[in-house]
């Protein structure tokens, strides 16, 4: 059995503040690469892994195994299956990109036994199996259903009146409010600069202890674009609207902390991409990973891009799937 994940763009949480309630929140979206493909076998006992012999990078092997090994886990125990599985990775990304690749490694690892095993549980459920989902559920969002998704965050009194990340202070997966198909006519491309760190220094759960609770006003506003702007303008297929609105979206809330603390060539490259004629230029979740709308009429973008980073990154097209994982028995 295969299983085929897509990976995504997470754009922004939406309440870093916490005042009326709730927290968390986020917007995001599926695209169509890279990809993380993974076939299973079953096997006598215990958990095996290996990797196409094109899988020679050491990090995306290291930390391959960790998830796939504690999803495996995870959901045997859980579960009280009673085989043994072997993974093969056909396919996978870079971790710490931005891209989420942690989610999906895990959801699709958890999939494959439940499938062998004849269980049918939601993305959601195993979320809160495997330990994911406690900041955001874009991830999940991505894998199951694709498309431009949207989670409605957590009740404070669920996450301990706390803002910290799932890694601190966990909670059950939040639901989806809302799922839009994307344009698929619209391209995008994804810069990834060759970065020291992916948040210069600190751990994710100190910069959220230092920067939060986020001004409520920022939240405000953010919210406004995001339902009032962004979702309205992408239905009616506006996409000087929609770049307009991802370029805000940079300089409010948490979003703003995200792109503050990364190193300064990410931060050069956004603004380069801009400069280049992208209709919006964004990072992805906590970076380095940029992306820049663009449409067909664009067609230098792509490659003043490459040329920009050189051989100091990478950069790729992609669009929106706005479908979730391919299951292939």
């Amino acid at each position: 059995m295969i299983i085929k994940t897509p990976s995504r763009l997470h754009m922004t949480l939406i309440d870093l503040n916490g005042s009326y309630g709730r927290a968390d929140g986020g917007i995001g979206l599926t695209i169509d690469k890279p990809n993380f493909t993974l076939h299973c076998d079953l096997a006598d006992k215990g958990i095996t892994i290996e990797f196409n012999e094109k899988i020679t990078d050491e990090e995306i092997k290291n930390e391959a195994i960790k998830k796939i090994s504690k999803a495996a886990e995870n959901v045997i125990s859980h579960f009280n299956f009673e085989d043994g599985f072997h993974f093969t990775v056909e396919e996978a990304y870079p971790p710490h990109s931005g891209l989420g690749s942690g989610t999906q490694m895990s959801l699709a690892t958890a999939k494959l036994i439940c499938e062998f095993n004849e269980k049918n549980i939601s993305s959601i459920e195993m979320g809160s199996i495997l330990g994911r989902g406690g900041s955001s559920g874009i991830g999940m969002g991505a894998f199951e259903q694709g498309g431009f998704v949207v989670d409605g965050g957590h009740d404070l009194k669920d996450k301990g009146w706390s803002v910290l990340p799932s890694s601190v202070n966990p909670a059950k997966p939040p639901q989806l409010i809302g799922r839009y198909d994307f344009p698929e006519e619209w391209e995008l491309v994804v810069g990834i600069c060759d970065a020291d760190t992916t948040v210069t220094g600190m751990k994710e759960d100190d910069i959220f202890e230092k920067y939060c609770p986020v001004p409520k006003r920022e939240v405000e506003q953010l919210s406004h674009i995001i339902f009032m702007n962004l979702i309205p303008f992408l239905l009616e297929k506006n996409i000087d609207a929609v770049g307009d609105c991802i370029n805000r979206i940079q300089s409010l809330g948490f979003k703003n902390v995200e792109v503050y603390r990364q190193a300064q060539n990410v931060r050069n490259l956004i603004d380069s991409m801009k400069q280049f004629g992208a209709y919006g230029v964004g990072m992805s979740s906590f970076g380095p990973a940029v992306y820049g709308l663009v449409a067909k009429k664009n067609k230098d973008f792509y490659e003043a891009t490459k040329d920009y980073l050189g051989d100091n990154g990478v950069v790729f097209k992609t669009k929106a799937q706005n479908h979730g994982h391919e299951l292939i028995k």
